[in-house]
């Protein structure tokens, strides 16, 4: 029963990071771990957070970890957040571990941000040319159709294939509407497939530019988890097998699957990657080196997951100056091809009235 009222809670990233962010300054300033919880329980706004709390304060009352009593709640808290709370309750440093994760999950909904815009944007403003176009085509063209049809002039092309299409919309539309619905809900539901989605997120990868922005946005989430992972004193095997257990993308998920299986068999972490130059581009394989090398592995992999950021955020700025002349150009191809289709005919029917 506990485990299914556990899943109908939930809590957004902002209110994740805060509940981190609130628990590391409580501790940090000597506040017990139950009288912080009730702190931060009474202060609560959202009921999801209450409830949580609720269970929560319960279970540490009862002498159980934080990191237990967080992990039933396992759709909420990842393994990397569980398992950077354990080692901190471990070493005594859940302060300082609370506020890395408050951090990361800070960084992690920016980047998470500004890459969804910069997909976002473009997306909305083909759906609204093109919901523009259908609106003028159904609803306004059919209205001026009849004076065309009562003048023996003959059409040019654009309006023929205005007028077809036309007719197709509102002989049909409802048909495409359905067909549209169910190829977007099937496609949804093939994605649940692991090959399909392993190959569509390979696929993502090749495309020009977003597949550069989405790779790297990867990388910079997986290097910044194994960075405090590592920090934390997490031994490496079981630091990529958490990275691959908090990634959301299935190619890197099974690659650093790999990386853990090589590295438990004794090989250098860039062994596997080296020979996946796709996935693992040469620099990082190099920087990885020199971390391995040096002992700092750590500090390496948090100033690649910075790197990634700054590359994410510069390729985002790049994507927009590309997109948007190119939006324009597909805005004014549709409404001009409306106008044109409209217009011209019309202009040879008033040269057809004139007295000759």
């Amino acid at each position: 029963m506990s485990k299914l009222f556990n899943s109908f809670v939930s809590l957004s990233t902002k209110e994740k990071t805060l509940f981190a962010k609130r628990l590391s300054f409580l501790i940090k300033s000597g506040v017990p771990i139950i009288q912080s919880l009730k702190i931060l329980q009474k202060q609560s706004s959202s009921s999801s957070r209450t409830k949580i709390l609720d269970q929560v304060i319960l279970d540490v009352s009862n002498g159980q970890f934080l990191s237990t009593s967080l992990a039933k709640f396992g759709h909420i808290f990842d393994q990397f957040a569980i398992n950077l709370i354990k080692i901190g309750e471990e070493s005594g440093t859940l302060d300082a571990n609370l506020e890395y994760l408050a951090e990361e999950m800070r960084k992690k909904h920016l980047l998470q941000r500004k890459v969804i815009g910069a997909m976002v944007y473009p997306i909305f403003i083909v759906f609204a040319t093109l919901g523009m176009a259908g609106l003028l085509t159904v609803y306004i063209f059919p209205k001026i159709l009849p004076i065309f049809a009562s003048l023996n002039v003959k059409l040019p092309i654009t309006t023929r294939i205005l007028i077809w299409v036309s007719n197709f919309l509102s002989k049909y539309g409802w048909a495409l509407g359905l067909v549209i619905v169910a190829a977007t809900v099937g496609w949804f539901m093939l994605l649940r497939l692991p090959s399909i989605r392993y190959w569509f997120e390979r696929l993502i990868f090749r495309l020009p530019l977003i597949g550069s922005i989405t790779q790297n946005y990867h990388m910079a989430n997986f290097c910044r988890t194994l960075g405090l992972l590592l920090k934390s004193d997490i031994r490496i095997v079981r630091a990529f097998s958490i990275a691959s257990e908090t990634t959301s993308n299935l190619v890197y998920q099974r690659a650093l699957q790999n990386v853990a299986t090589e590295v438990n068999k004794g090989e250098k972490i860039t062994s596997y990657m080296e020979k996946h130059p796709r996935l693992f581009p040469h620099i990082l394989s190099q920087m990885l080196s020199i971390g391995e090398a040096t002992g700092k592995l750590d500090e390496t992999l948090i100033y690649l997951s910075e790197l990634y950021e700054n590359e994410v955020d510069e390729m985002t700025k790049n994507l927009s100056t590309i997109i948007e002349p190119a939006l324009m150009v597909f805005m004014g191809i549709i409404v001009g091809f409306i106008a044109v289709s409209i217009i011209t005919p019309i202009y040879e029917i008033t040269q057809h009235l004139q007295p000759r």
